[in-house]
């Protein structure tokens, strides 16, 4: 290991995640989840579900996404709008859920990633917000 201070410190400060593992902090594990939606309408019909219900603190649709994957034996290129839903991991299953109610696809994507760093204010505004 190198000397001096680690990435996360660097980048993020010191201890500005919250200690998911302490007995002391309540915090909860903040959460990104990636999904596609076929057009600018749906995607913003589901992020305002998702965000009414209090499932995501806030939802970013970003256009222009081009996406190529295998589907029913063939490979496909769609043109897809992007959503990034910031949460955390008590909501990520009712999130699922939502996405998969309200989406049009068959198998619509749905990935979660833990958020390991970043602005504590922004990542307490979540917890807020999702209460």
């Amino acid at each position: 290991m190198l000397a001096g201070k680690s990435f996360q410190d660097k980048h993020f400060g010191a201890n500005s995640a919250p200690d998911h593992g302490s007995e002391k902090s309540m915090s909860k594990q903040a959460m990104v989840v990636l999904s596609t939606a076929p057009d600018e309408a749906v995607g913003s019909q589901i992020a305002a579900a998702l965000v009414e219900r209090r499932l995501a603190a806030c939802v970013n649709i970003v256009g222009g996404v081009r996406s190529l994957y295998w589907w029913e034996g063939k490979v496909r290129d769609d043109a897809e709008v992007l959503l990034i839903c910031k949460t955390d991991d008590s909501h990520v299953q009712g999130l699922t859920a939502a996405i998969e109610e309200l989406h049009p696809y068959d198998c619509p994507e749905v990935v979660a990633l833990p958020v390991t760093g970043g602005s504590a204010a922004y990542l307490s505004w979540i917890e807020e917000s999702l209460r």
